[in-house]
């Protein structure tokens, strides 16, 4: 038996090829949508994962702003942020977010489901979120995705 066969093949910058999705968010559950959305940006779908490099997909998604929570999580879900002064602690619900920034809520939970490392930023990059049905990544080709129901 030839034991130079099951060398193991790590991926690096110039072996990555990375595919477009475009997924629609329409009437999808938060926390369900954002961990697909991780593992497709950050490469977990791929034979070729390594985690050092960045090997995950470009992730197209429409209709960020018609995602929906379970139970009464739009009301009493609270996320936090610290202005940086003595007192400044702020709240907000994913109602109040989502009326001023409607895909802040899903980018905020993609985020939170990545590893904080040197690739968070990188990672962030390959996903696009948009308010409706149009985006400008027309020319990539992007190919739908389908989600698990």
């Amino acid at each position: 038996m030839d034991t130079l066969s099951y060398k193991t093949i790590s991926a690096n910058k110039q072996t990555v090829v990375q595919n477009w999705h475009i997924i629609d968010a329409e009437n999808q559950i938060v926390g369900r949508l954002a961990t697909t959305l991780a593992n497709l940006i950050r490469g977990k779908h791929k034979a070729s994962f390594t985690p050092h490099v960045n090997t995950g997909d470009k992730v197209i998604v429409i209709n960020a702003d018609k995602i929906r929570f379970t139970g009464k999580k739009m009301s009493d879900k609270i996320y936090l942020h610290y202005t940086g002064y003595p007192g400044g602690q702020r709240a907000a619900t994913p109602e109040r977010i989502l009326a001023k920034k409607p895909t802040e809520v899903l980018r905020k939970a993609v985020e939170g489901m990545l590893p904080g490392n040197k690739l968070d930023k990188e990672f962030m990059k390959n996903l696009f979120l948009y308010v409706g049905t149009e985006h400008p990544h027309a020319a990539q080709n992007p190919k739908p995705y389908e989600l698990k129901k």
